[in-house]
């Protein structure tokens, strides 16, 4: 299994640092307009409204094939969204994040053969995330 953490990076190689912390911002006042309790297409829709009114550049239920032995498999990942044209950005509205959120992610950025994933839970009582590089 691949280590998720960012940690052992030095603060200059932390890839999009500004637009995930932008991005972040974004989420948390979401979180704090919202609040818990709504389903995760709410909070993607509202996510959506806050990209196009910040001039964020973003693509919706982006589908990426995988590739079994130099063919394409009829099974195919969506992302909930993919953002600046360079990282995964997942939605989740559950009680906290778990290993299967973090597995789901590393499986996208495979896919869609990107280094970073953000996953952020509207779920619980402050909004979580968590950067997942692979």
């Amino acid at each position: 299994m691949h280590e998720l953490h960012e940690l052992n990076l030095t603060m200059s190689e932390i890839y999009f640092k500004e637009e995930s912390y932008k991005i972040i911002g974004l989420c948390m006042e979401i979180h704090r307009t919202l609040g818990m309790g709504f389903k995760e297409a709410t909070y993607k829709d509202a996510l959506e409204l806050e990209f196009q009114d910040n001039l964020i550049i973003y693509e919706r239920e982006k589908k990426f094939s995988v590739e079994y032995k130099n063919r394409l498999l009829s099974s195919y990942y969506v992302a909930d969204f993919v953002v600046y044209n360079g990282f995964i950005l997942e939605i989740k509205a559950t009680a906290a994040i778990i290993d299967p959120h973090l597995n789901q992610a590393i499986s996208y950025l495979r896919a869609a053969e990107l280094k970073l994933g953000i996953i952020v839970n509207f779920g619980a009582a402050s909004l979580e995330y968590k950067r997942v590089v692979f």
